[in-house]
């Protein structure tokens, strides 16, 4: 389908240049076209004329003001007819060839490649609907270890009820295998995410964030960054290497229940995880 309309395209074009080419190379060529405006110019005009002759006196007047700007008309289009073609020519040739072939175009990282869901963990969240666990004190969050590592994590917003109902249960899921299965607490560092905070952490830096307002999932509530609670503390760190197993195995389980992981982008976000959903993004 999409080389069919590329060969049309290409014919429509071909026939519209051997057109111009026609009418700058060849005299007689321009002399035929400015004949047949000058006769849909007279032929217009005699109906016009007609319709005068039958309308009322209001009418007589309209007629005339029409036949004067279709006459005024016709006449600019004689002398610069060639001008008139080539801008149109600038005007839609382009704008039809982005229209047919053009692309969606997308920051880098946001699209990740849609991954199998497990099935037998799908058809358990069809049965079990998972209670958010109780929020942590917000002294867990200001300790010198985490501010090193994310200096802005204060203000940022831990709300269970502030994300999408879908994402939550698939988070919750993710939460409980980690913990039963391999032994690690979670946390959400920052989930909910409002445009002004989002702009704020894109002018630190690409570091940071290379996503503005509402380029992000955290501004719909379907992504969320998450850390490792261990001894009573909250862990974010890629150097230790009992986290740095932890977020390996988080993004394998996040991935089975249908979640995409940061952990897989250019820029890596290990904690990172988010509930891609077309035409959510408008980029």
């Amino acid at each position: 389908m999409g080389g069919a309309v590329f060969f049309l395209i290409v014919g429509l074009y071909f026939l519209f240049a051997c057109f111009a080419a026609w009418l700058f190379l060849f005299p007689t060529g321009r002399e035929l076209f400015a004949a047949t405006l000058a006769g849909c110019g007279v032929w217009l005009g005699q109906n016009l004329f007609l319709l005068e002759k039958v309308s009322i006196n209001t009418m007589t007047s309209f007629g005339h003001s029409v036949r004067f700007v279709v006459k005024e008309t016709g006449n600019r289009v004689r002398k610069n007819y060639l001008l008139l073609l080539a801008f149109v020519a600038l005007l839609i040739v382009p704008t039809l060839i982005a229209l047919l072939l053009g692309r969606r175009v997308s920051l880098d990282g946001f699209d990740a490649p849609l991954r199998d869901v497990n099935v037998q963990i799908a058809d358990l969240l069809k049965g079990e609907l998972l209670v958010a666990p109780l929020a942590l004190p917000p002294a867990v969050f200001a300790t010198q270890d985490v501010l090193l590592e994310r200096p802005m994590l204060v203000s940022a917003s831990r709300n269970w009820e502030l994300l999408n109902a879908d994402f939550k249960q698939l988070l919750l899921m993710t939460f409980k295998i980690m913990k039963e299965k391999y032994g690690y607490d979670m946390a959400i560092i920052e989930g909910y995410r409002s445009p002004e905070r989002q702009n704020m952490l894109a002018d630190l830096g690409a570091r940071v964030s290379n996503a503005k307002a509402f380029q992000s999932y955290h501004q719909y509530g379907l992504a969320a960054d998450c850390a490792f609670f261990r001894d009573g503390k909250l862990l974010i760190s890629e150097k230790d290497p009992w986290a740095m197993k932890g977020y390996q195995l988080y993004g394998e389980v996040a991935e089975s229940v249908g979640l995409t992981w940061g952990g897989r982008w250019k820029m890596m976000d290990f904690g990172h995880t988010e509930l891609t959903q077309s035409m959510v993004l408008r980029k």
